[in-house]
């Protein structure tokens, strides 16, 4: 269990090495709400893929309603009005 827990973490902690980074040099582009943005659809696309690969879970119906709504969020984030 604790060997789980210390890899969860230490993949945390890598990510998050590389994200900082990443929001710095992104912002020049980016505004902070659409880098928020990138960062959320990238990590539902790596869950839900690892849901259905690794945990042999489903993709139910609401789930997809559910990520469609996520894209029309983006659609208005990213929209130049």
């Amino acid at each position: 269990m604790t060997s789980w827990m210390v890899s969860s973490w230490g993949i945390a902690f890598f990510e998050y090495c590389l994200q900082v980074p990443a929001n710095r040099m992104g912002h020049y582009k980016f505004t902070a709400a659409q880098l928020k943005t990138i960062q959320e659809v990238i990590t539902l696309v790596v869950f839900a893929v690892f849901s259905v690969v690794y945990l042999k879970e489903e993709l139910k119906w609401n789930y997809l309603v559910g990520f469609a709504m996520i894209i029309g969020a983006v659609f208005f984030i990213f929209k130049k009005w």
